[in-house]
């Protein structure tokens, strides 16, 4: 046995072993799931009342599968799904994944510009969408582009008589094909392509096999004790992995049931599909949690059936975790962290984890991965308790950027090492805070200042109900610090004075921000991350810089 090159005081961890990776594809395991609990619910469409069981949602599945291939859709072609959250996104993910198509994840923000870029660059064969979202007809935007998309044949709109067309082929399909097919099928095969949120330059198509996205939907799923008893409420966006992996694939791997609560996410919905459907797990990037614990309505809801749930995609405030465990009952919520690169999830808190570490870290290592903390200019592996490159090595790792090498390399070391550009720090027990970006650490006179610390002491101000910390150019010290403040409802408004005085004697005096500016809303992508690009070039033009 070879021996490892770390030693145990080396910010270096690796997950257990002791359960077995998954290795079948995501339609075997689907076919299994179907087989054990037939007649369990599976899915449910809060905004149109529709469900299925998962004999049901099978059929559904395989018509949209042999419909597909009736157009002549074929193992290895690109499918794109333009939609918000609904029941039609789930079969699109199950009927690609049983025919071997890669399945391309399309913001549904997406706008001509940024369609175009994707359809062209994944070299899309056929796209699924909605007519029309929240006024904006998706119909007339897929048809301005397609001219610049030669390889782009079939477009199905779900609802028109294209999608009913393409369901009545399905149903009129042979269904042993999807057997011959499912044969065939490697898990180790592509069958995911996902955009990063692209937030400077154009986005990257990170490429995901079988093996990368059941395996970390159902890993997911054990660390919260999963069983076909769960029923998953899941207003994060299908189209990005929150959803489609740590809430589809992290539910029908172990039995249990998809609740649709609205299209999009609304916390007044959201919160009475839990109280309706009884809910055991709910999902939410903090934005979304804060926006529910917020609400008038609050208290109107009977949230009792909450066990569990995930609070990820960017980090997570102590009090909001607390709140979240207290006033929801979700006692049982866990953190995880992670990039689209991985599948998502490198890292999670587990059941029997303190408070502390379920507020103050992400957890520890997933299982069959490697993690390490590393110096960014060096490369070399840091000890434990000091802040470095979060990377991570194993079978989440995606297989790279789709059609770009040089991207991949970039990201992806000869050792198999992936570069997320976080940082972190590990404790002794193996927990890992992430301190930040790389590219956030601000950098004043000399100091490090990780925004995250600023921000988590910020949060304890009674009047601040979220905030955001960013460095701005500064002629003496470099670098400046300057607060994004959302107020809570009812209270004064803040400037840089108060805020000294709150923080002066608690805080370093270089901790301190200068500038501190009052928002209603913070910039954000979709999946509920915080554009501190767009913060800083904001703040630039505030600041007259």
């Amino acid at each position: 046995m070879q021996e490892s090159p770390f030693e145990p005081t080396d910010s270096y961890a690796k997950g257990s072993t002791e359960q077995a990776l998954l290795d079948i594809t995501i339609g075997a395991d689907f076919s299994a799931t179907v087989a054990r609990f037939g007649d369990r619910e599976a899915l449910v469409e809060r905004a149109t009342g529709r469900r299925w069981t998962y004999s049901e949602l099978d059929a559904e599945v395989d018509a949209v599968a042999l419909g597909l291939l009736a157009l002549g859709v074929g193992t290895g072609d690109r499918v794109g799904i333009w939609a918000p959250n609904c029941a039609e996104w789930v079969f699109v993910q199950y009927a690609t994944a049983k025919i071997g198509a890669l399945l391309v994840n399309i913001n549904p923000a997406y706008r001509t510009h940024e369609l175009a870029f994707v359809v062209k660059q994944s070299g899309l064969r056929a796209l699924v969408a909605v007519p029309e979202f929240k006024g904006s007809s998706y119909a007339d935007m897929i048809d301005a582009i397609r001219a610049e998309s030669p390889a782009l044949v079939d477009v199905v709109l779900i609802g028109a008589p294209s999608w009913e067309s393409l369901i009545d082929a399905g149903r009129a399909g042979d269904l042993s094909r999807l057997d011959e097919i499912g044969a065939g099928l490697s898990p180790d095969d592509p069958i995911n392509i996902q955009y990063t949120s692209g937030t400077t330059g154009f986005p990257k198509g990170a490429t995901l096999s079988h093996r990368n996205i059941l395996n970390n939907g159902f890993f997911v799923g054990e660390l919260i004790a999963y069983s076909e008893q769960d029923r998953v409420c899941i207003p994060v966006p299908f189209y990005h992995c929150f959803g489609m992996v740590m809430g589809n694939l992290g539910a029908t791997s172990h039995g249990a049931a998809m609740i649709i609560p609205a299209p999009a996410f609304d916390p007044v919905l959201t919160l009475a599909a839990v109280a309706a459907e009884h809910c055991t797990s709910l999902y939410g990037v903090p934005t979304m949690f804060i926006a529910m614990l917020n609400d008038p309505s609050f208290d109107e809801w009977d949230l009792s059936s909450l066990r569990t749930g995930i609070m990820a995609g960017s980090p997570c405030p102590a009090e909001t975790m607390r709140q979240v465990i207290e006033r929801m009952g979700a006692r049982e919520i866990c953190i995880c962290y992670g990039m689209t690169e991985t599948s998502p999830v490198s890292m999670q808190t587990r059941l029997d984890d303190g408070f502390e570490v379920r507020v103050a870290t992400v957890g520890s290592v997933h299982p069959h991965l490697e993690i390490k903390m590393t110096d960014p200019e060096t490369g070399k592996v840091l000890p434990r308790g000091e802040i470095g490159e979060f990377c991570t090595r194993g079978y989440s790792v995606m297989l790279g950027y789709w059609d770009q090498p040089d991207k991949t390399a970039e990201t992806i070391d000869a050792d198999g090492w992936l570069h997320t550009g976080d940082l972190g720090m590990m404790d002794a027990d193996g927990n890992v805070s992430i301190t930040g970006r790389i590219k956030d650490l601000v950098l004043r006179g000399g100091e490090n200042i990780y925004p995250r610390e600023i921000e988590e002491f910020l949060l304890t101000h009674p009047d601040i109900l979220d905030v955001q910390v960013i460095g701005v150019p500064d002629p003496k010290y470099g670098e400046e610090l300057m607060a994004w403040v959302r107020m809570k409802p009812g209270t004064t408004v803040l400037d840089a004075a108060s805020v000294k005085q709150f923080s002066t004697g608690r805080l370093a005096h270089y901790k301190i921000p200068r500038y501190v500016h009052i928002v209603d809303e913070f910039p954000m992508t979709v999946t509920g991350k915080v554009r501190k690009v767009e913060m800083r070039e904001s703040a630039l033009e505030l600041l007259g810089l």
